[in-house]
């Protein structure tokens, strides 16, 4: 895999999928044990017992004991009183609002925004949704300067005929298509857009195996556009990452072969914004 660079700036690096950074090679035992006795508790549904909390984690009581009093300490960590069993507080919550508040979708992916517009020599898009509809929120013109009209900073666009739309349509319940369809039509912008409700489910059906999505001349006649999601911790798709061109360029043969750098980016984005691949 490809890495990729901001052209602004020589050390900013991002690596390949295996999504390691540079962790230096000797690594504090103490916090990482610490992080791992948090990250066994989120996963626990009850209060746990002392002894419980150190089996989870592999690591003796006197060690899990210690680090619950640091956390106790710092409100991380509760424990109850009558029958001595240790919980989680809210407070990871507040820390995670915080890192919410503050976060800058379009300067975390500018820089592959542009790295993927090299690759292709196209115009790379970040698109959101809002209302039924794809919002384009950050816009990297391709090295020929030419845009596709739809792919503007605060242009919107459909969802069933966009390819970062039908990403976005995936994970619409049936009772939310239908409802989107009555209120929004699935208008025919071109010859190609798919209007009909079983055409349209069983193209989601596809993207969802596949893991991308396109648009083949379904919003503009002439344009082509091939869409991948970036989800978050949560692992829902939070926004999309798209490249868009003339067919003339936007062939098959191009898109496929710089594919694994686009699918590259959005993992490495995604991972950013905290989701994890799901084990195979």
């Amino acid at each position: 895999m490809e890495n990729f660079q901001d052209s602004n700036s020589q050390d900013s690096t991002f690596q390949s999928s295996n999504f390691q950074s540079s962790i230096p090679a000797r690594v504090n035992q103490s916090s990482d044990k610490l992080l791992l006795l948090l990250e066994t508790m989120t996963t626990q549904s009850e209060p746990l017992r002392l002894q419980d909390i150190a089996r989870l984690c592999e690591m003796n009581a006197s060690t899990a004991l210690r680090f619950l009093k640091a956390l106790q300490k710092r409100q991380y960590v509760h424990q109850d009183a009558e029958t001595g069993r240790y919980y989680l507080t809210f407070k990871l919550c507040a820390l995670a609002q915080n890192v919410s508040s503050f976060f800058d979708m379009r300067s975390l992916v500018r820089p592959f925004l542009r790295s993927v517009s090299q690759m292709f020599s196209e115009s790379c898009n970040l698109a959101i949704e809002r209302d039924m509809t794809v919002i384009y929120i950050e816009v990297e013109k391709g090295p020929n300067k030419m845009l596709v009209s739809m792919q503007r900073i605060g242009n919107v666009a459909p969802l069933h005929c966009t390819g970062v739309g039908k990403l976005f349509l995936t994970e619409y319940s049936p009772m939310a298509l239908e409802q989107l369809i009555a209120i929004k039509g699935l208008a025919r912008y071109t010859q190609h857009t798919i209007t009909d409700p079983n055409g349209l489910k069983t193209e989601l059906d596809n993207i969802k195996k596949v893991g991308y999505a396109f648009d083949n001349e379904e919003c503009e006649d002439g344009a082509r556009c091939i869409a991948v999601p970036l989800r978050d911790y949560t692992g829902k798709i939070k926004a999309g990452l798209s490249v868009s061109g003339p067919v003339v360029r936007m062939t098959d043969g191009h898109i496929f072969l710089h594919l694994p750098h686009l699918l590259n980016a959005a993992e490495q984005i995604s991972f950013r914004m905290g989701w994890q691949r799901a084990p195979e």
